[in-house]
């Protein structure tokens, strides 16, 4: 399965497009829509090479979503793609929220497994709070 329009959308108007260098609140230099390998300070790109990196930073949490979460349906899917997007593979793979999803994909517990997730570096965020209730509102539309 491939990221669905929905997801991109929802992944954009959180990442939104930055054409130049600049540090996330977790203090990671990031670009375009929150690609963060090999970027610089003071590094430039234009919107078509941010699409550029956008779909082929997804490819890696689409190959994680699709190997640990068979049989899910689209928006569950884009939603756990823009989740692994911003948590990263890893906490993704240990979180409580995948748990919840591979012993029952309907399990309404899963909203709460996603608002869990509301801090960089220890502070609570507004932004990853609205990301969260986005993704589990999609997760369960």
């Amino acid at each position: 399965m491939r990221t669905g329009y929905k997801g991109i959308n929802l992944i954009k108007s959180f990442e939104s497009l930055r054409q130049e260098a600049y540090k996330c609140p977790a203090g990671v230099w990031t670009i375009g829509y929150g690609h963060t390998k090999g970027v610089k300070p003071g590094d430039k790109i234009d919107e078509q090479e941010a699409e550029q990196l956008l779909a082929e930073d997804l490819r890696q949490f689409e190959a994680v979503v699709n190997r640990e979460c068979p049989g899910i349906n689209q928006n569950q899917f884009d939603a756990l793609v823009s989740f692994c997007f911003n948590v990263g593979t890893g906490s993704f793979i240990k979180s409580t929220l995948l748990k919840c999803v591979k012993a029952n994909p309907l399990n309404t517990n899963i909203r709460h497994e996603f608002s869990r997730w509301n801090k960089s570096g220890g502070m609570v965020l507004a932004g990853l709070i609205r990301r969260r209730k986005a993704e589990a509102d999609l997760y369960f539309s």
